[in-house]
């Protein structure tokens, strides 16, 4: 998925000034592919005999997805310069990221999808921690 993200921004007719492409490509792919795991992971606990013992892990798990799928609209969106809103939302999202992550994680023993949801929480957020860096 990072080439299908890098060719779009490649072919984007603008010049992007000093964004790092690579940076952006990477994160715009770890929030689409958290917010998928954060999705699937809320319904894998719905799936869960103990699901009312589950309920913080859903909600953490629906705010991260809907959390990583806008970052990664507005990051796909380069027309004009609005880094302020740009930043605001990789803030956001490394939060929501890291909240999911230690909330996944502790159920990560016993439930290997929050294992997983886990680790796409935390590429997610490492991912929006490089790209914030990279914009100064």
């Amino acid at each position: 998925m990072t080439h299908h993200v890098t060719s779009m921004l490649e072919t984007y007719p603008k010049d992007l000034g000093d964004i790092d492409r690579q940076k952006l490509a990477e994160c715009i792919q770890a929030c689409f592919q958290c917010a998928q795991s954060c999705t699937a992971c809320a319904d894998a606990c719905l799936a869960e005999d103990m699901v009312a013992d589950l309920r913080g892990c859903i909600r953490r798990n629906l705010d991260c997805a809907d959390v990583c799928a806008t970052t990664g609209a507005v990051l796909s969106r380069q027309t004009g310069d609005n880094l302020e809103v740009t930043r605001a939302v990789l803030e956001a999202c490394r939060v929501a990221c890291r909240t999911c992550g230690d909330e996944c994680a502790s159920h990560a023993e016993m439930h290997e999808h929050c294992r997983v949801c886990a680790e796409a929480c935390r590429r997610c957020e490492q991912a929006c921690a490089d790209l914030l860096a990279s914009l100064g």
